[in-house]
């Protein structure tokens, strides 16, 4: 898991159901688990996306994605990353929502 693996903490959300709520939304067309190879790269020749959307905390780099994919081929691909989170809620992020939960229980 890429999350025990970057930032150390196990995620509250197990997975499947994160990956259910990502199959979820309105305009995916596929989603999938990462590999557990961890060769992101295998998976995008596997799917051919139109565009990679990177979140703002990822740990790729745009210049050596772009690089890797010339090299397998799919040049083509548009990559892109966010520059904020989706912040219209109080509670946008797991990080937040384990404060929030220690905060009201503290007592």
């Amino acid at each position: 898991m890429n999350r025990e693996k970057y930032s150390g903490e196990t995620p509250i959300i197990p997975e499947d159901q994160r990956l259910e709520v990502v199959k979820s939304i309105k305009n995916v067309k596929e989603a999938r688990l990462g590999r557990s190879d961890n060769d992101t790269l295998k998976t995008v020749e596997e799917i051919n996306p139109d565009i990679i959307l990177l979140g703002p905390d990822q740990k790729y780099d745009l210049e050596t994605l772009k690089r890797e994919l010339i090299k397998k081929g799919l040049g083509n691909i548009k990559v892109k990353r966010l520059d904020t989170y989706y912040e219209k809620y109080a509670l946008h992020s797991s990080s937040l929502i384990k404060k929030k939960i220690l905060e009201q229980y503290k007592n």
